[in-house]
C-alpha cells in the first residue's frame, strides 16, 4: 500500500492507495486494493489518482465496500 493508518490500538484502519493522473480508476485499481486489505483487515479503503478519489467503508461480515461521498470524520 502507499499509506497506512493504524488506530490506537496499532491495528489498521485505513488503506490509501496513490496513482498517477494518468493511471485510470477502474475495477483492477479497486481488486488491488481490495487484495491488500485481505491481508490487512482496514476499515475503510481510499483510492485517488490525485483527479478521482473514492472512498469506501468495508463490511467485513459480507466481505464487501460501500462507497462513501467523503472521508468521515476521524476520532
Amino acid at each position: 500500500t502507499d499509506i497506512l493508518v493504524f488506530d490506537k490500538t496499532g491495528s489498521p484502519d485505513i488503506i490509501v492507495e496513490c496513482k498517477a493522473p494518468h493511471v485510470k480508476i477502474n475495477q483492477d485499481t479497486f481488486d488491488q486494493i481490495a487484495r491488500y486489505n485481505m491481508k490487512l483487515n482496514a476499515n475503510f479503503l481510499i483510492l485517488t489518482n490525485g483527479l478521482q478519489h473514492y472512498y469506501c467503508q468495508m463490511d467485513h461480515n459480507e466481505m464487501r465496500y460501500q462507497f462513501l461521498k467523503e472521508i468521515p470524520n476521524y476520532t
